[in-house]
């Protein structure tokens, strides 16, 4: 969802932040799904945060705690994953403005991306998003949209072999090389990918998704609202009534619920910076998950629309 500025922080403000710290800390709150990361069996909520676009706010102080009040909801509502990457502009930095203010939450699982074209520098930019963070290691490092990934997944793996970092994937958005994206899966011992999907983009189902099943791979997905065109592309009809049993309040947990019921899918990463609409979405991750008849019912009514 695109940023929009406001006067003053919704929901949570930055003085309210602090004492959330110690709550922070505890395991994640009871009925919010969560899938294996098949490499280990490592369980991650289904819904975690992205932040392309929305966390790219400079050293505006009230677009900081903004999205510092977002992370803060987005843990006390039992998430984990943050996504990011160099690609960013200043979302990486204010990711670590917000952890710092939180203290750090020990559920943290960290994502970011190496995007540079030099291999030779991927480690020195590693490094820089590390520090930006204000994290010990990531627990997952990604070769974003497959730059010099020849270069760079050697790298990783034996970063992650010294222990340096915990996962190691590959990224693409937008439905860009999936043809090469499917060949790293079948030759490379990645343990996650991460690519568009949702309701009106399912090329993935074909190929992609029938892979990492196959191979053990965690999928992320990215751009499950479109950056919000899907929400204002349905936002004026009326929610199905057969569609009342998952739980579903609105249209955008009817689109992340979709993504999520993929049995292949282990987490989708929207972005916002809305107290309000991260709750929503950590909400879609509870409740009653359509099973594949009715999945197939909403892709023939969205496709009506």
């Amino acid at each position: 969802m695109a940023i929009t500025r406001r006067a003053t922080v919704q929901g949570l403000g930055i003085g309210a932040l602090l004492p959330l710290a110690p709550r922070l800390a505890l395991g994640r709150p009871a009925g919010i799904l969560t899938r294996p990361i098949p490499a280990t069996g490592e369980p991650i909520p289904v819904v975690g945060l992205g932040t392309w676009i929305t966390f790219n706010v400079g050293d505006d102080p009230v677009f900081l705690d903004e999205c510092a009040a977002v992370i803060a909801a987005f843990f006390e509502g039992g998430g984990r994953m943050i996504d990011s990457s160099p690609m960013y502009s200043s979302s990486q930095p204010t990711i670590g403005y917000g952890l710092r203010k939180l203290g750090y939450p020990n559920r943290l699982f960290s994502a970011e991306k190496v995007w540079i074209s030099d291999p030779e520098q991927g480690e020195t930019q590693i490094e820089a998003s590390r520090a930006y963070w204000g994290v010990d290691k990531f627990d997952l490092m990604q070769v974003h949209n497959l730059v010099s990934w020849e270069e760079h997944l050697p790298a990783l793996f034996e970063m992650k072999a010294a222990g340096r970092l915990r996962y190691v994937g590959i990224t693409t958005s937008e439905g860009r090389r999936h043809r090469e994206i499917e060949s790293i899966m079948a030759r490379q011992p990645i343990d996650f990918v991460q690519a568009t999907y949702n309701i009106l983009d399912r090329e993935i189902e074909e190929r992609i998704l029938p892979l990492a099943q196959e191979k053990g791979i965690a999928v992320i997905v990215n751009r499950p609202f479109r950056q919000g065109d899907l929400i204002r592309q349905f936002e004026d009809e009326p929610l199905p009534g057969w569609f009342a049993e998952t739980g579903a309040r609105n249209w955008a947990q009817f689109l992340l619920k979709f993504i999520i019921s993929h049995p292949a899918v282990t987490c989708a990463i929207p972005a916002t910076t809305s107290v309000d609409h991260v709750r929503e979405n950590l909400e879609a991750a509870s409740g009653i998950l359509p099973d594949e008849k009715m999945r197939r019912r909403m892709i023939d009514h969205v496709e009506t629309l």
